[in-house]
């Protein structure tokens, strides 16, 4: 009983915290309209044409136009074309997007050195002691929105709070181009408020199983004691008790290691047949989500190698705006990359497939190396 009441009053939230999580709008397919603005009008999906690939494809992002089709991030290419024939597909240039991504980052590093970076699209930013010495958050969001704006022609939305948890919920309130602050005061209604899926770390798939145990409202979270909550949904749980009460006091990490779980396998007999290729990048990749699953985790990213029989080895990764956890989609989107990017010229004496990009820092997970 002693030992359940010391979990119940720690930790408590720390409030005097400034934190900001800003969020590039359609990021990819922005960055393409930009550079071609006939495109503003049109509904633009970052994936090669699925008519290109044999209807094999998974779309990157595309623009809030073409989301009025029902066409979203992790979708089948050939799904969004079936959805709008009309759309623009553009197959993205990712390295160009990297180097947009830095620019972006400098603006940030003109107000905070405390800058973590979760993808080439948003980062957290600690502002309680900023290089512009200004007192308001808000203030601060405001003019990193202009900034942007203003010298890449790029919008973003920001999510303003005392801590990253509800700074990223609050981020995707009010898209696109939007600011919301939620204020200490504000931030236990804010979260009660909220449907299930809305709280991040929440999958897709998990939503039902929240809904059987009645818990479909921040408030229904509330609700439910610690107990209950670490029985139905372990670690996880854990989490959502503290942070549906407003309690996340996880800081920004400006030297954020960049963690990934992978698997690999060498084989003795070289692969020479595509069905044999595909067979072990599912037993791989089913692997390695498991391995995610059993963590509490969603990845952004997905990685897959190859080593051919002559040492030539390619590392080639496909990056979503939907986290996922999922054997399905993350197979679609290992086939894409090998589709897209493998070939049988030689045989093949090594296969991994890894992923990255986690939506919930706030586990420790151990490196698997690809090398």
């Amino acid at each position: 009983m002693q030992y359940g009441i010391l979990k119940f009053e720690e930790p408590k939230p720390d409030i005097s915290r400034k934190i900001l999580h800003v969020d590039m709008d359609a990021f990819y397919a922005s960055v393409e309209i930009r550079n071609q603005p006939h495109l503003k009008d049109k509904p633009v999906v970052i994936a090669k044409h699925p008519k290109l690939t044999n209807g094999r494809g998974i779309v990157t992002t595309c623009n809030y136009i073409a989301r009025q089709y029902g066409i979203h991030s992790a979708m089948s290419s050939m799904e969004a074309y079936k959805r709008c024939p009309h759309a623009v597909f553009i197959a993205g240039n990712y390295s160009y997007y990297r180097e947009v991504s830095q620019q972006i980052r400098a603006i940030f590093y003109q107000y905070t050195d405390l800058v973590e970076p979760l993808s080439l699209d948003e980062a957290y930013l600690d502002v309680t002691n900023n290089k512009k010495r200004i007192k308001s958050a808000t203030i601060i969001a405001k003019q990193i929105q202009q900034q942007i704006f203003n010298e890449l022609q790029l919008t973003c939305s920001i999510g303003i709070s005392y801590n990253k948890f509800i700074a990223k919920i609050a981020s995707d309130f009010h898209k696109p181009y939007g600011l919301t602050l939620v204020s200490p005061e504000e931030a236990i209604p804010f979260l009660e408020n909220l449907p299930i899926e809305k709280f991040y770390g929440v999958g897709r798939k998990s939503v039902p199983y929240f809904h059987e145990k009645g818990i479909k409202t921040g408030k229904d979270l509330a609700n439910k004691t610690l107990e209950e909550l670490e029985n139905d949904f372990g670690k996880m749980g854990h989490s959502l008790f503290f942070k549906v009460r407003g309690i996340h006091n996880s800081a920004v990490k400006s030297s954020r290691e960049q963690k990934s779980i992978g698997k690999e396998t060498t084989f003795s007999q070289f692969l020479e047949f595509e069905p044999q290729v595909l067979e072990i990048l599912k037993q791989l990749t089913d692997k390695v989500i498991k391995s995610l699953q059993s963590k509490g985790l969603q990845a952004h990213t997905i990685t897959i190698k190859i080593r051919y029989e002559n040492f030539e080895t390619i590392t080639r990764q496909m990056q979503v705006a939907i986290a996922f956890d999922e054997n399905e989609l993350a197979f679609e989107m290992v086939k894409s990359l090998w589709s897209n990017h493998g070939h049988l010229k030689q045989k093949i004496r090594l296969l991994g497939v890894s992923v990255s990009n986690f939506d919930d820092p706030d586990f420790e997970l151990i490196r698997l190396n690809l090398e």
